[in-house]
């Protein structure tokens, strides 16, 4: 077991098996972010939140077309068990205690959003001699960097005075979500190799 991506080739690129499977993963979870934001979001704005989450949206859009394209593809029959669990983890739950259920969805996202972008952090997994000019280093500092400004929206949501009468189970529901996404991060990493530590 090792704390960083490899054995790296000899152009310092990462080993396409590694890619496939760090790629599916981040497709999974920043695809589902996608889905949810689009049909949560209203069709008009009106809280100043909304234009961070209406953001977001579309960043994530921009991370699983990246992904699609920077990746080195390899067959990997083992995806589509793998895509069926994190597909079924990333389902809506409605946030238990909160009586609108719009806003119980919403929060729900919030939650998983500030999982995604707070616990993965792929740069991480990166050694040093990593190529800086190969297209997969490259999306997973993209990621990393864009993760950073993007949970400042689910914490502008989640901290807002809207949510202040119900924060014992925003609350909850971020620790939920955090748990389940580092989990099965954690799972995936041991899959190729590398120690369930790498991304703390």
């Amino acid at each position: 077991m090792s704390q960083f991506l490899g054995p790296l080739d000899a152009a310092g690129r990462v080993p396409p098996l590694q890619q496939t499977r760090i790629a599916a993963f981040l497709i999974s979870a920043h695809g589902a972010l996608a889905r949810q934001l689009a049909v949560a979001l209203p069709g008009q704005l009106k809280a100043g939140w909304q234009t961070e989450l209406n953001a977001q949206l579309h960043r994530e859009t921009e991370i699983v077309s990246l992904l699609i394209r920077a990746t080195s593809w390899l067959p990997e029959f083992t995806l589509p068990l793998h895509a069926l669990t994190w597909e079924a983890a990333w389902l809506p739950k409605p946030v238990t205690g909160v009586a609108d259920l719009r806003q119980a969805m919403t929060i729900d996202i919030a939650a998983l959003g500030h999982a995604v972008h707070g616990a993965i952090r792929p740069a991480a997994l990166l050694p040093v001699e990593a190529s800086a000019e190969d297209p997969f280093v490259m999306a997973l500092r993209r990621i990393e960097f864009e993760s950073s400004r993007l949970i400042q929206a689910q914490i502008h949501f989640l901290k807002s005075e809207d949510l202040r009468p119900m924060r014992d189970a925003v609350s909850a529901a971020v620790e939920g979500r955090h748990r389940q996404v580092g989990k099965l991060w954690a799972e995936l990493l041991e899959g190729i190799g590398i120690r369930g530590d790498a991304e703390a």
